[in-house]
């Protein structure tokens, strides 16, 4: 479904990304895990087109930038960028203007009820709270129901009812066959809903795993990032807490 292949991106002499190569399936949800400043965000704008890159990016065969590629790709970015001037409701209806939708009234409605903003839905973007324009934020990504979906720090300011039901949506895409990359730095985020882990450091991926392989391996998602990131023997961490126990 997203091919990226060998994909740089620079700022200045500052390497974001460097030669990224990685290939997500349908039906399959991956997290893209590392600290801050490893280049998630910036090969999340990469990929729907926002940055300018070196390399390749293909959407089921199309090029990322292209109209029939777009029309595939949703996007929930960290931070909510909201119309000030348009109403809860008017940023659903300039979506599906702009992506000539029919009959969507339903979904708009179903998403404000599943977000808690169904009581929102005059209010101008400005008026919102930062939890509110978040869930606004991911109504919008959700609204066009897209094939492959960029999530980029989702959980960052959500209430526990809006994580429960965005998990509950991510679950829901996999099993309908679309594709989801979720970036984050926060793990418990995630944890248990992911198929496979790309983490990222210094510009590059340094560690691809499934579920299955961890499972597999007998350690958590959090012990395994720390070893790659870190350098951190797992045993050695529960020796260190059994002994200060």
């Amino acid at each position: 479904m997203l091919k990226v292949e060998h994909v740089t991106k620079k700022y200045g002499r500052t390497v974001a990304c460097s030669d990224l190569t990685f290939t997500l399936d349908a039906g399959s949800v991956t997290v893209l895990l590392g600290p801050n400043g490893a280049g998630k965000s910036t090969i999340m704008k990469s990929i729907i087109g926002f940055l300018r890159y070196e390399g390749e990016i293909t959407v089921d065969g199309y090029e990322n930038t292209t109209p029939e590629a777009r029309r595939l790709m949703g996007y929930i970015p960290e931070l909510p960028s909201l119309y000030p001037n348009l109403t809860v409701n008017e940023h659903m209806e300039f979506l599906a203007r702009a992506y000539r939708l029919k009959n969507y009234k339903e979904r708009i409605d179903s998403l404000f009820e599943r977000f808690e903003l169904s009581d929102k839905k005059k209010k101008f973007g400005d008026e919102l709270s930062k939890g509110m324009q978040q869930k606004l934020n991911i109504c919008m990504g959700l609204f066009t129901q897209p094939d492959l979906l960029l999530l980029d720090e989702p959980m960052i300011g959500l209430d526990p009812h809006a994580i429960k039901e965005l998990k509950g949506t991510i679950e829901e895409m996999r099993d309908a066959g679309n594709t989801l990359l979720v970036s984050t730095h926060i793990i418990d985020s995630v944890d248990m809903l992911w198929d496979r882990c790309l983490i990222m450091q210094g510009g590059k991926i340094v560690a691809d795993i499934t579920k299955e392989e961890l499972d597999a391996d007998g350690r958590t998602l959090e012990e395994y990032f720390f070893a790659v990131t870190e350098g951190i023997d797992p045993e050695a961490m529960n020796e260190e807490e059994n002994a200060q126990s």
